[in-house]
């Protein structure tokens, strides 16, 4: 009698009770039936253009052209400038009355930091460097200018300073090539003054060189530690 009775609620269970859902195998090459929704499909989204936060204040910079620099300068303005407004998008000027290079930056300006560089690339040019020199300045970073004079290393007068700045040069600038060339970095030389463009490994190498010509070192002996140096830091980089 409780055998029936249990068969009895089984039946009776199976009959009103949920019946569990059927199972399908789906196997490796068989076709699947995908639902397109048309909601469901959306075009690709949209963003704005990234702007700045905060917009580049307006700065000013003045650099003051020498009076051996105002001709090339004239000459060379139109090369001058190109770099400062393409690629700094800063706004330049020539002041005549007060002989300076009148830099300023304005709405298109994006780098915070390019009335700087605009400022060293134009003292570059006023200190003697070719276009072509003084754009690297804008272009890397590692570039800097170190200047000093003559009487800064030995106190000379007179025919020993004549001779001391001779010796720098040397024939036809052959002095002054062979240590750009050794240290991969340009030398201008005005009068007594001296500046250096390069990185500031190679600013070091080529002020030794000509720290040692004006003490009086032989060209000779200056050029072989110069080389022995420059091969070194060759090593290191590579």
């Amino acid at each position: 009698a409780l055998l029936s009775v249990a068969k009895m609620k089984r039946s009776r269970g199976d009959a009103g009770g949920s019946v569990p859902p059927r199972t399908t195998t789906i196997r490796a090459g068989d076709p699947v039936a995908v639902e397109s929704d048309p909601a469901a499909v959306e075009s690709p989204p949209v963003f704005e253009e990234l702007r700045t936060k905060e917009a580049v204040p307006v700065q000013y910079r003045k650099v003051r052209i020498p009076a051996h620099r105002y001709t090339p300068l004239k000459k060379q303005w139109a090369h001058v400038i190109k770099p400062l407004t393409e690629k700094l998008k800063l706004q330049v000027r020539f002041n005549p009355r007060s002989r300076c290079v009148e830099l300023k930056s304005c709405e298109a300006t994006i780098d915070a930091g390019a009335i700087q560089k605009g400022a060293d690339y134009a003292a570059a040019f006023a200190m003697g460097f070719d276009v072509v020199d003084a754009v690297a300045l804008l272009r890397l970073e590692d570039l800097f200018v170190d200047s000093f004079q003559v009487k800064d290393v030995k106190i000379l007068h007179g025919d020993h300073l004549s001779r001391a700045v001779g010796r720098l040069a040397g024939a036809d600038g052959k002095t002054r090539y062979a240590i750009e060339n050794a240290t991969r970095t340009r030398i201008v030389i005005a009068d007594t003054h001296i500046h250096i463009l390069g990185s500031t490994a190679n600013i070091k190498v080529a002020r030794d060189a000509i720290c040692d010509l004006i003490m009086g070192s032989p060209p000779g002996k200056v050029y072989n530690r110069m080389r022995t140096v420059a091969k070194r830091l060759s090593v290191a980089r590579t």
